[in-house]
């Protein structure tokens, strides 16, 4: 008598458990942003230029060196910030320099950012500098897009495919 009484307060806790659970699973209900904007994703991850260039080793500097250690051109492994702009109908809405990661400085600057807009004709800019120069960007892009409502629009920067990509 008391395994039965055991078995049906174990199955009535488990019961208990499973209905949690079941409910949190599908409720409440979560939206990412409100159903009657769209949302524009800017995506990057992209190393600088290398911080102190490159340069051809000398004979001395070579001969030191392992045969199976010897390059033609050394570079530093530290690499320069990132600085990015977006503009969103002529107004910027992001404007920022992405430090480089790894314990050297040595790995790309990440970036993630969403920015929610009205449906719509919108005209994007997306500007990036990885250089040493002192102003200006070496990519810019520009695209009209047409948006509806709950549509999510990224935007991917590819060095290896020109520069920024608009989805």
């Amino acid at each position: 008598m008391l395994s039965a009484i055991k078995v049906a307060g174990q199955a009535a806790v488990y019961a208990a458990v499973m209905g949690v659970l079941g409910y949190f699973s599908d409720s409440p209900a979560y939206r990412h942003f409100p159903e009657d904007q769209a949302l524009i994703k800017l995506v990057l991850v992209h190393g600088g230029q290398s911080k102190g260039g490159c340069r051809e080793p000398t004979s001395e500097e070579l001969e030191k060196l392992a045969p199976n250690m010897r390059r033609k051109i050394i570079c530093e492994r530290e690499r320069l910030p990132v600085a990015v702009q977006f503009e969103i109908d002529g107004a910027v809405i992001y404007s920022g320099t992405l430090q480089p990661t790894g314990l050297r400085s040595d790995g790309p600057a990440r970036l993630y950012e969403s920015f929610p807009v009205s449906p719509g004709t919108h005209t994007l800019v997306a500007r990036l500098r990885d250089s040493d120069r002192g102003d200006g960007f070496d990519y810019e892009a520009e695209k009209q897009v047409a948006l509806r409502p709950g549509e999510v629009f990224a935007i991917q920067f590819r060095a290896e495919s020109g520069g920024f990509l608009f989805r």
